[in-house]
C-alpha cells in the first residue's frame, strides 16, 4: 500500500484578480488592526505633549479664525450658532482629512521594511493609516460637544446623519491619501507637497466662515473642492436649526468625492505590484 500525502500550498502572487485581492484584504484583517494600533501608539508616545497637542491645536486654530473672520472680518455665522461652534463644526471634518491625507501619504515610505521584505495586500497600510485621524476626531468631538454646552446651543435630530458625512470625509482622505500615497514611493518629493497641500486647502475650504458668503453664482464651481460638500454636511448636522445645505454643490462634492476615490484605488492596484521594487 503506497503512502500518499497530500501536500497543501500556499502560493500568494501579488497582482491577483480584483476578487482575490478583496479576499486577501480580508484574510489580512488582523495585520490591518496591528498596524492601526501600532500607529497610534506611535504617534502619541513619540510627542511631548502627547494627546493634548491633539487638543489645543484645533483650538488655536479655532481662536484664530474665530478673531479674523468673526471679529475683524465680521462674517455672517449661520444657523444662529456662535461664531466658535460653528468654525469648531468645520474643524472636525477637516482636521480628520487632514491628519488622516498625512499619515496615508507617508504611509508606505514608513513602512519600506515589512513591504519590500514580505507580501501583503498594501492597501492594508494605507488604510490602517486613516484610522489615526479618527483618534483626533474623537478628541475633538468631546471638544465641540463641551463648546456647545457651554453655549447652550444643543443640536437637533440631524445629528444621527453624523456619520454619513463622517463615511464622506474618510473617503476623501482615503482617496487622495492612496493617490499621494503611491506617487510618494516613486517621487519622494511629496513628502513636502502634502504639507503645502493641507495648508493652502484650509483656507480655500469653508472652515474658518460659511460657505454661504460665496456668491450664489459660483457656489456650484466652489463645490469642486470636495471637502466644501463634506463641512457642509457637517455643518448642517450639528447646528441644526436654520442651517441649510446647497443641494447641487453638496451632490457635485459627494460625486467628486466617490470618483476619487476610485479612481485613487484604481491607480493604486496598477502600480502596487511594483512598489517592493522601487521603495
Amino acid at each position: 500500500m503506497n503512502d500518499q500525502k497530500t501536500t497543501n500550498r500556499l502560493v500568494i502572487e501579488p497582482g491577483q484578480g480584483a476578487a482575490h485581492y478583496w479576499k486577501d484584504l480580508l484574510r489580512y484583517r488582523e495585520l490591518f488592526f496591528f498596524l492601526a494600533w501600532r500607529d497610534i501608539l506611535v504617534r502619541y508616545k513619540q510627542t511631548v505633549i502627547g494627546v493634548t497637542w491633539s487638543v489645543l491645536r484645533p483650538l488655536l486654530t479655532m481662536l484664530v479664525f474665530t478673531v479674523i473672520f468673526g471679529r475683524l472680518a465680521k462674517l455672517p455665522t449661520e444657523a444662529g450658532a456662535p461664531y466658535t461652534v460653528m468654525v469648531f463644526a468645520a474643524m472636525l471634518p477637516w482636521q480628520l482629512f487632514a491628519n488622516a491625507l498625512s499619515e496615508t501619504s507617508n504611509s508606505l515610505i514608513n513602512n519600506t521594511a515589512m513591504i519590500s521584505k514580505v507580501y501583503f495586500p498594501r492597501l492594508i497600510v494605507p488604510g490602517s493609516a486613516v484610522i489615526v485621524g479618527l483618534v483626533d476626531f474623537l478628541i475633538s468631538f468631546g471638544i465641540l460637544a463641551l463648546l456647545m454646552l457651554w453655549y447652550r446651543f444643543l443640536p437637533d435630530w440631524r445629528i444621527v446623519t453624523l456619520p454619513v458625512f463622517l463615511l464622506l470625509a474618510l473617503a476623501a482622505a482615503m482617496g487622495a491619501g492612496v493617490w499621494l500615497a503611491a506617487l510618494n514611493v516613486k517621487y519622494r518629493d511629496f513628502r513636502y507637497i502634502v504639507p503645502f497641500l493641507v495648508q493652502f486647502g484650509m483656507y480655500i475650504s469653508p472652515v474658518g466662515f460659511s460657505s454661504g458668503v460665496v456668491p450664489e453664482k459660483w457656489r456650484l464651481l466652489y463645490s469642486l473642492n470636495p471637502m466644501v460638500g463634506v463641512i457642509d454636511g457637517f455643518r448642517w448636522a450639528i447646528l441644526g436649526g436654520e442651517s441649510r445645505l446647497y443641494l447641487p454643490g453638496f451632490f457635485l462634492s459627494v460625486g467628486l468625492t466617490l470618483l476619487l476615490l476610485w479612481a485613487g484605488l484604481k491607480y493604486f492596484r496598477s502600480v502596487e505590484r511594483t512598489f517592493a521594487d522601487v521603495i
